[in-house]
């Protein structure tokens, strides 16, 4: 099932603040362009050890966030934003439309985005764990594989990273389109977790904290005997 999407709003209707986006979840999202740019950096510097640590904690984060789109909020659940082609093909026709922007959660087209950040994300970490070249240490998983194998997998890990990069070129062109065309914020809710919305909207569920910090202990625990032990 889908994020609800009120239709219409009537002129002059009564809004009130709704939450949104739970705090685990933005802080996801802002700890993520943190950490990707981190690895930017320390790639180009030859920080490798830095290098290494941050994908470790991107690993822990983008296993969370799939956890916590498992079990979580409303609005972070996958079966809750996921849409149908069809329907993401259909909101995208309508991308230059001016409208209200009464979405709660993502829209139709926005989930998917969501899950192909996350998809390359959890590429991008886990081949790192056996890159091998000249300027990194073999990476855990480096000795179990043959030669070409392992470069295979460190080539993968340049191309992953490129795609990354445009999907993030499109994400932010998008929230520029969205905020030029339709007049939409997309980053103010995601700062502060509330959007303005017809007073008749019921706020989503929000899962608790105490869920969240269980489930990131427990991808914080993978990750480590992922990048240590394999």
């Amino acid at each position: 099932m889908n994020n609800k999407h009120v239709d219409s709003a009537a002129p002059g209707a009564n809004m009130r603040p709704v939450l949104i986006w739970d705090v685990p979840t933005r802080l996801f999202h802002w700890l993520i362009v943190v950490l990707v740019t981190a690895a930017y950096v320390t790639e180009r510097l030859n920080w490798m050890d830095w290098h290494a640590w941050i994908g470790e904690a991107v690993l822990a984060l983008v296993l969370f966030r799939i956890l916590w789109g498992c079990f979580g909020s409303d609005t972070a659940r996958f079966r809750r934003f996921l849409a149908s082609p069809a329907a993401a093909l259909h909101h995208l026709r309508r991308m230059l439309w001016r409208e209200p922007d009464l979405q709660i959660g993502h829209n139709p087209a926005g989930g998917w985005m969501v899950v192909l950040l996350l998809a390359l994300l959890l590429g991008e970490t886990l081949t790192g764990l056996y890159t091998n070249n000249d300027v990194a240490d073999e990476g855990p998983f480096t000795p179990w594989v043959p030669a070409w194998i392992a470069n295979a997998i460190t080539d993968l890990h340049t191309w992953l990273w490129d795609a990354l990069v445009a999907a993030v070129a499109m994400h932010l062109l998008a929230i520029a389109v969205y905020a030029a065309a339709k007049g939409h914020n997309l980053l103010w809710p995601m700062l502060s977790g509330r959007k303005s919305m017809p007073t008749e909207v019921c706020e989503p569920r929000l899962g608790s904290m105490g869920l969240a910090l269980l489930l990131f202990a427990a991808a914080s625990a993978a990750a480590a005997v992922l990048a240590k032990y394999l």
